[in-house]
């Protein structure tokens, strides 16, 4: 059997991180199992559904790099789903409803009312259909046995199909709900594993009645813990962080989906550098009930560990003009976002305005300027700096701190060695001058 997993977003909007995560939740089993990632979009409803949507989400998927090996649209499939509906009408699975949802209100309420489960009433065989009136049709539960599976995350399940309402799957207007067009596609594509979150647990129980009455095995279902905010309440917040507030917060994906893989898990958040490296030991086991805990600032500080690993051929093209690989080795350990590497280019590249200094710390640094002006060189001149500058009686931070501020103007920032090195002597030399007048 292939792997072959699927994410299928409803074009309604954009993705946020609870979807993003279920995505790439898909594509890291199906590529840690040599499978496949396929992308269903789920277009059927018509009035919410935009094409402006549908672009947004391919174009998400692409910057953080989840690229499906293929994708199919809801709404190309009608016909399937005709076909199949109409397979199932015949068999008496499905059949057509006709109360109102006003009707159904008050029959629930008085179910409630004595104490019983709110589960819809079939309507005995035979019962006329009214007339000016087009049906809903529901799905036709088995009341026999009990529906169990074997779930990869949250162990065993079972539930009594007597306690569940036949699930309606097609509207009065013909349009399609979710369910049932969803196991078609399923049978259709050869989907293997349904990854998604614990609030379809409800849902798999009926589809998996569904793909029997079709002819089909289920796939395998790994029902995740939803996303809370860091706070432990669930939030709406999480709504509306998506790729775009990812990207113009200038985070990189991989530092996203690093903590996306692993929050949940018992698994460390480590920022890995490709997909490849999250799928390595990609598995379910490692997942917990319990809810897993998103909190951005976690992101931004797995993205600046990121970044201090990244080789200069990984960030090239993304890097202002003027930066080289030296400029690059020197600052990756300061920066938190890419972006901030151009705040830096005044420094490397201009001249920077003479900083406050007590008397003391400028007198040092007039006897640090007179030890370049006679320093050769030809050969790394920061030792020879630095054990003339010992020579003065100064140590630790009295003795960094001032040259750190004459060269960058700043309290902290790269290591002095290769910034020394890389400022070259005329412009090491002209900051100390400036900064010990």
């Amino acid at each position: 059997m292939t792997v072959t997993t699927r994410f299928a977003p409803s074009p309604t909007g954009r993705l946020h991180v609870g979807n993003i995560r279920t995505a790439l939740h898909n594509a890291l089993f199906a590529l840690a199992n040599d499978g496949r990632f396929l992308l269903r979009i789920d277009d059927t409803d018509a009035e919410r559904s935009t094409e402006q949507f549908v672009e947004d989400i391919v174009a998400d998927l692409g910057w953080l790099g989840l690229t499906p090996d293929s994708s199919v649209r809801q709404s190309d499939r009608f016909d399937l789903y005709e076909r199949e509906f109409d397979r199932l009408r015949q068999s008496g699975r499905v059949y057509p409803c006709f109360e109102t949802p006003q009707e159904l209100e008050l029959r629930r309420k008085v179910l409630l009312g004595r104490g019983l489960p709110p589960v819809y009433e079939r309507q005995p065989e035979g019962t006329p259909a009214p007339e000016g009136i087009e049906p809903h049709w529901r799905f036709r539960l088995d009341h026999g046995a009990a529906i169990e599976w074997d779930d990869l995350i949250r162990g065993h399940q079972r539930f009594d199909p007597a306690l569940i309402s036949d699930p309606v799957i097609r509207r009065a207007d013909g349009s399609w709900l979710y369910l049932l067009p969803s196991v078609i596609d399923d049978i259709d594509l050869g989907i293997s594993h349904v990854v998604r979150g614990e609030d379809h647990v409800s849902n798999s129980a009926v589809q998996i009645q569904m793909f029997e009455a079709l002819g089909a095995p289920p796939p395998r279902f790994a029902h995740e813990a939803l996303l809370v905010a860091a706070e432990g309440k669930l939030s709406k917040r999480l709504g509306s962080i998506g790729v775009e507030a990812a990207r113009e917060t200038g985070v990189e994906p991989m530092a996203l989906l690093s903590v996306l893989a692993r929050i949940g898990t018992s698994r460390p958040v480590e920022p890995e550098h490709r997909l490849a490296d999250l799928a390595r030991d990609f598995d379910f086991a490692y997942f917990g009930r319990a809810p897993a805990h998103f909190d951005f600032a976690e992101v931004e500080q797995v993205n600046a560990r990121l970044l201090h690993g990244l080789d200069f051929a990984e960030v090239a093209g993304r890097l202002p003009a003027g930066v080289g690989e030296a400029e690059w080795q020197l600052l990756r350990g300061n920066v938190a976002h890419l972006g901030e590497v151009a705040d830096w280019l005044p420094i490397l590249q201009a001249d920077i305005a003479p900083v406050d200094l007590s008397e003391e710390d400028k007198a040092f640094l007039g006897e640090a300027a007179a030890i370049v002006a006679k320093l050769d060189w030809a050969d790394d001149p920061w030792p020879p700096i630095v054990a003339a500058l010992k020579a003065t009686g100064r140590k630790g931070r009295a003795l960094f701190h001032p040259v750190r501020m004459a060269l960058t103007g700043r309290e902290s920032g790269p290591e002095l060695a290769p910034l020394v090195r890389l400022l070259g002597r005329e412009t090491t030399l002209a900051r100390l001058q400036a900064a010990g007048l």
